[in-house]
C-alpha cells in the first residue's frame, strides 16, 4: 500500500510503502472489542468499598433478648438486615485486569492500524518537529483540518514538539512503543512520522 507523505506546513514529501500485513487486514470487531475491553479492565482503578458489619460504628450488644418478645431473633445493630448496618458481600478494593494472550494484543493493534487506514483517516508526514511554539503549531493542524488527532512519532518524541502540543486541545503526541488500540479509535485522524511508520512495521513484525 503506498501513500503519500505530506509535511506540517502541507507540502508533499514523496511516498511510503506500508506492509498490507499491517496496515492492509480486514478490521475485526472482536479482536477490537477484546483488546479495548483489555486495555480500559487494566486501567480501572478498582478502589470500590464498603463497610462490612464488622467495620460500622453501631455496638456489638445484643438488641434485646432472644425469647419473649414477640419479635425477630437479633443480634447487633451491625447486621445487614438493618439501615446504616454493614454491607453483605459488597465491593472491596481489586484489580479488575485480566490476561489477554501477546499474539491477540498484536493482532489488535494491527486491525486498528488497518482501520484507520481503510477508513482514509490516516496520514503520513515527514517529521513531527517545530520551533516549539504552540501558536505555530495549531495553525498547520487548523489549516490540515485535524480536529481530534494523535500523532505516533518513532522511538521518541521530539521535546520542542511535544511542548507545542501539550496545550493543543484533541491533539495526542505518543512514542511508537505507547501506541495502543483505544487512543488510535478514539481519535478521528491517525497521524504517523515517517520514523514511527518503521518502528511499528519493526515493533509488529
Amino acid at each position: 500500500m503506498k501513500l503519500d507523505v505530506i509535511t506540517l506546513d502541507g507540502g508533499t514529501a514523496g511516498s511510503v510503502d506500508l506492509g498490507e500485513d499491517i496496515f492492509g487486514l480486514e478490521p475485526r470487531a472482536d479482536i477490537l472489542h477484546r483488546v479495548v475491553r483489555w486495555q480500559r479492565n487494566k486501567r480501572q482503578a478498582g478502589t470500590h468499598k464498603v463497610k462490612t458489619r464488622s467495620e460500622t460504628s453501631y455496638s456489638t450488644k445484643k438488641i434485646y433478648r432472644q425469647k419473649g418478645t414477640g419479635g425477630a431473633r437479633h443480634g447487633d445493630r451491625n447486621a445487614p438486615i438493618f439501615r446504616k448496618g454493614g454491607v453483605y458481600k459488597g465491593p472491596t478494593p481489586r484489580s479488575h485486569a485480566h490476561e489477554l494472550p501477546k499474539k491477540v494484543r498484536a493482532l489488535g493493534l494491527k486491525h486498528a492500524l488497518s482501520a484507520k487506514a481503510r477508513a482514509g483517516e490516516l496520514v503520513v508526514i515527514d517529521t513531527a518537529s517545530g520551533d516549539g511554539k504552540t501558536k505555530t503549531l495549531a495553525k498547520q493542524i487548523r489549516d490540515l483540518g485535524w480536529k481530534r488527532a494523535l500523532i505516533i512519532d518513532g522511538a521518541a518524541v521530539n521535546a520542542e514538539f511535544a511542548r507545542a502540543a501539550a496545550n493543543i486541545e484533541g491533539l495526542d503526541v505518543l512514542p511508537s512503543m505507547g501506541a495502543n488500540v483505544y487512543d488510535i479509535l478514539k481519535r478521528d485522524t491517525l497521524v504517523l512520522t515517517k520514523a514511527g511508520v518503521e518502528a511499528l512495521e519493526a515493533r509488529l513484525k
